[in-house]
């Protein structure tokens, strides 16, 4: 088998330190592995609380991006299937895993908030600690508890509240506590499709009914995590949990694991029975919002994106929504809706093959007739910017606070 660009042809199978023989999966294979489980090689049929359950949430700080996310992976989706969902509290957009805001089922959020509690633990360690220096953080938490129990707040208000109480510390920071230590949901109608609205924050036991539950056992989450994103290395997961020290987890489940390398010889994890299509699957247009997980959730992200691409990708504001062809990244895309007219901006990274282009066409088609029913349609390509438009869909202020 040839490691494509390469010229060099790599081994099929490499020695591990104990002596075993590990299959080797080379970028392509992986890529196809993860694009299968993530329903992107063929669209499920799946309501949109199965999607997030399985993907094991969304990230969801671009509030419409979850949308778009599983209108890519699933045959039947509508705005309603997702927004219903939100203003019923059977899902719910909470701070988790990177300490990033994903949409999760209220079952979900009961064991994944206090497993992710670390990662949020660690951005109050590095990012504020100074700002932080000898402020009472428990204080702060049952403060804006109490605060939030009461009615719904702002991240405005909230900082105004707790600084009003704590006026020697930065309010950001103020607010920072209580989001990492409370767990707190942003309410509709916030992220309902259509309507929209300001950030507001309340409790997520006293949105939900549902006080935290015990932390989910590594093992289980792993083993999610593994059937949704594998093959995965050790900082594979861990920097989709935003969690430190969790090789001592999958040395426990490595006797129920497959075990392969890839092509620079790193150990990778995935459950035996998991589908690991071949380098030659077909993998169709696909369109990908700002902040999908598929770019987000390993260490080595080449399987579905290259070095140079990422770099494009990532942007001082946060993470461009992105097609692939031919199972990669191939360009950026975003969305602009008028009253009576919507119009989809492309930017193609290479030159597209004719073939390829009227693939990424007809899939963008048919993503302004789910974004746009019945309004007149546009679909433009190039570098060009759009005047007129100051509504666009995604490009939409992230919520990190």
């Amino acid at each position: 088998m040839i490691n494509e660009g390469s010229g060099i042809r790599r081994p099929s199978r490499m020695d591990g330190e104990d002596g075993t023989v590990a299959q080797v999966l080379g970028r392509r294979e992986l890529g196809r592995a993860l694009l299968a489980r993530q329903w992107l090689l063929e669209r499920a049929d799946a309501t949109a609380e199965e999607a997030v359950t399985r993907l094991v949430g969304m990230q969801a700080q671009a509030p419409y991006a979850p949308y778009f996310g599983l209108w890519s992976r699933l045959r039947k989706f509508g705005t309603a299937d997702l927004a219903d969902t939100l203003t019923e509290r059977r899902l719910v957009r909470v701070a988790l895993m990177r300490s990033t805001v994903h949409l999760v089922t209220t079952a979900d959020y009961r064991s994944l908030r206090p497993w992710a509690q670390p990662a949020l633990d660690r951005e109050l360690d590095t990012a504020f600690k100074k700002v932080l220096t000898g402020l009472d953080r428990v204080a702060v938490a049952e403060s804006g508890r109490a605060l939030l129990d009461a009615r719904h707040l702002t991240p405005k208000e909230l900082r105004a509240a707790l600084h009003e109480r704590w006026p020697d510390h930065e309010p950001r920071a103020l607010a920072t506590v209580v989001r990492n230590l409370v767990p707190l949901v942003q309410v509709p109608p916030r992220a309902v499709w259509g309507v929209g609205g300001t950030t507001r924050y309340a409790t997520a036991a006293g949105w939900t009914g549902a006080e935290p539950a015990p932390a989910a056992d590594s093992e289980h989450i792993v083993l999610r995590y593994l059937a949704a994103f594998g093959p995965a290395s050790v900082t594979d997961v861990q920097t989709w949990a935003g969690r430190t020290r969790l090789r001592p987890v999958l040395e426990r489940l490595r006797p129920q694991l497959a075990v392969f390398r890839d092509e620079h010889g790193v150990e990778l994890f995935d459950l035996p029975d998991a589908p690991r299509p071949g380098a030659d699957a077909r993998a169709p247009v696909r369109f990908l919002p700002e902040y999908d997980n598929l770019l987000a959730s390993h260490a080595d992200r080449t399987r579905v994106i290259s070095e140079q691409d990422r770099k494009r990708v990532m942007t001082r504001n946060g993470m461009r929504a992105t097609f692939l062809v031919d199972g990669q990244v191939t360009g950026a895309w975003k969305l602009h809706l008028g009253k009576a007219s919507a119009t989809l901006e492309i930017d193609p990274f290479r030159p597209l093959a004719t073939t390829e282009r009227a693939e990424v066409e007809a899939e963008g088609a048919r993503l302004l007739e789910f974004a746009a029913p019945g309004a007149d349609h546009d679909l433009r390509s190039g570098r060009a910017t759009l005047v007129g438009h100051d509504d666009a869909v995604t490009g939409e202020k992230s919520d990190r606070q």
